[in-house]
């Protein structure tokens, strides 16, 4: 993943931004040794922190993840939910999904967290809202499809954030067999050309886009 904001200034803005938790290091270190260069896929202390702080601002009770990974982002936002909060997260990989579970159990957090395994768009539907917070971050084919899903399913004050909105900077100029980006770029129209919704890009990490409904 290419770095959308200078390394020096990404490294400035992780020094200025609250420490991970032991835990969360501890996690972030052995996605790396264990999933290799798939472990790109975290969001990460800049993003996650972030992710955390949106929770955190809207008072959320519920949270909505579609796609897990590890378990970072999912620790992240349930850190910022009160004690009595849920966050639902889907994933369909049973590997990642025994990994994050290994570590909700070791949080104080783990308890607010449940975990959906298998096609996010199927578990969406049998999904009761409103969800104060719904963070997609999953295959980007079907982008569009969890986006119709989760504005369905938010609260009328809530917020979706969506990430890789940049792709490596690849949206620019998108290659005609490159099926992610063209599908983010897809996607970023949809969304821009949503006359439901207000939104804005990001320059976090791959890109963050933050949506919400209009009132």
């Amino acid at each position: 993943m290419l770095n959308i904001v200078p390394e020096r200034i990404e490294e400035y803005a992780a020094a200025h931004t609250t420490p991970l938790p032991p835990l969360l290091e501890e996690l972030i270190a052995e996605t790396k040794r264990e999933m290799g260069a798939l472990a790109g896929m975290l969001s990460g202390q800049l993003e996650g922190t972030l992710l955390q702080m949106l929770v955190a601002s809207l008072g959320a009770k519920r949270v909505l993840e579609i796609g897990m990974f590890t378990g970072f982002s999912a620790l992240m936002m349930a850190a910022a939910l009160p004690d009595d909060g849920e966050l639902i997260t889907c994933d369909i990989n049973a590997r990642t999904i025994a990994f994050g579970k290994r570590y909700f159990e070791r949080s104080p957090h783990g308890h607010k967290i449940t975990v959906l395994e298998g096609g996010a768009l199927e578990n969406m539907k049998r999904l009761e809202g409103p969800f104060d917070f719904v963070f997609i971050d999953a295959d980007k084919p079907n982008y569009g499809s969890y986006y119709e899903a989760a504005l369905a399913l938010l609260a009328p004050n809530g917020v979706i954030a969506v990430d890789n909105v940049l792709w490596s900077g690849n949206v620019l100029d998108p290659k005609a067999d490159d099926e992610n980006a063209q599908a983010i770029v897809a996607f970023n129209r949809r969304v821009q050309e949503d006359a439901r919704v207000t939104n804005v890009i990001l320059t976090v990490r791959d890109g963050v886009t933050l949506i919400r409904k209009n009132v």
